[in-house]
């Protein structure tokens, strides 16, 4: 996933790595996955290839936690599932809004997920009048008038903006003049924050060129490592047989 700008320390207060944190959620799918199976333990071999990481780094985030397995019997799932999740903060209730109830809005807004891990979908907000009382997922969309108060009576710290990207910075200030001090930006655009706010960005263009540029370059490797046709003619220069207006045509056009 692509980050946004985050403004606290890259160490938190108790020497936690933010690379670290990253995996933290990582552990905690697989682990949870490991849970609802009743596996009692697993080894940091096996929970690193179920989170996509090596050992030896899974073995120093834990570290990090004050966890360490044990020779020959691994680590306790259950153990560790509160351990990660009471680090990560899940074990409290968040309330988020969503701001902006277009597609992508109501497909967050419908998406089962947030509950089971410690978050409680409190509101969503849109500017369009003619969306006030619909429900979506069940809550019914009240109008971007309203964002302050509903920030402040669900006591809410986490927003989620999906709008535009015209309006995402306006959404952006006003959630954080509102109080919420954490931020999923959706919209196509970087969003500037005052110190002490955290951003996360999840722009699915990117990481979908991101992909392209990967399978590019495997067409790329597997065409280089294809054997030539010995009995295909020689690729001519781009310039041979052809002229220009100066009598030499260059092999490379200007932009």
């Amino acid at each position: 996933m692509a980050t946004g700008r985050t403004h606290r320390p890259a160490t938190r207060s108790r020497g936690i790595p933010e690379a670290t944190v990253a995996r933290l959620p990582l552990y905690l799918r697989a682990l949870t996955a490991l849970s609802e199976r009743s596996v009692p333990t697993v080894s940091s071999e096996e929970l690193a290839a179920a989170a996509g990481v090596n050992s030896a780094k899974l073995r120093k985030d834990f570290s990090y936690l004050g966890s360490y397995g044990t020779r020959g019997v691994g680590y306790d799932v259950e153990y560790l599932v509160y351990q990660i999740s009471r680090e990560l903060g899940l074990t409290q209730d968040w309330p988020v809004v969503i701001v902006g109830i277009g597609n992508l809005g109501a497909a967050l807004a419908n998406y089962g997920g947030f509950a089971s891990r410690g978050f409680r979908v409190a509101a969503l907000i849109d500017a369009d009048p003619a969306m006030a009382g619909t429900p979506v997922a069940g809550i019914p969309v009240q109008h971007a008038d309203e964002l302050e108060r509903i920030v402040g009576d669900n006591g809410v710290s986490i927003g989620v903006i999906s709008t535009p990207a015209g309006a995402a910075q306006q959404v952006c200030d006003r959630l954080v003049a509102a109080g919420v001090t954490s931020i999923l930006n959706f919209a196509p655009t970087v969003l500037a924050v005052p110190d002490g706010v955290d951003v996360r960005k999840v722009d699915l263009s990117i990481e979908l060129q991101i992909l392209a540029f990967h399978e590019q370059r495997k067409a790329g490797e597997e065409t280089a490592g294809s054997t030539p046709d010995a009995s295909a003619p020689p690729v001519r220069p781009a310039s041979a047989g052809r002229k220009g207006p100066d009598g030499d045509m260059p092999a490379v056009m200007p932009a």
